[in-house]
């Protein structure tokens, strides 16, 4: 009979699952700073396109977890701290999504900040 608790699911080797949860949070990066510097965010049917980009984070959250949870080789059985740790990195995804939607201050908002800064404080 075959024991359910002794299943192994593999999915990548560890040592190409290491490669990708590394390189795919760079490629994450770089994709939000284009999107940000194109205002992909603000063009169109805005809702839509949150709720895309949303879907977007989501789905590569879940491929982060995956990739995170398979360094060891097996996707299941996995360690605790492999859990814990690919909750944290989606939790910072969740995190880098809800600030690449906001706005930039203006240039107007910055100057008076920065002048604001610079003068002594009594």
């Amino acid at each position: 009979m075959i024991d359910p608790l002794d299943a192994r699911v593999v999915l990548l080797d560890g040592a190409t699952a290491a490669t990708l949860a590394q390189v795919l949070p760079l490629l994450l990066l770089t994709l939000m700073v284009e999107l940000r510097r194109v205002e992909v965010h603000r063009r169109g049917r805005i809702r839509l396109t949150r709720t895309l980009l949303g879907l977007f984070f989501v789905a590569f959250g879940i491929v982060e977890t995956v990739l995170v949870l398979s360094i060891d080789g097996t996707l299941i059985p996995f360690e605790w701290t492999d859990l814990v740790l690919a909750l944290v990195i989606f939790g910072l995804l969740a995190l880098l999504f809800l600030l690449s939607l906001l706005d930039a201050p203006s240039a107007k908002k910055r100057s008076r900040d920065d002048a604001r800064a610079e003068r002594p404080h009594p």
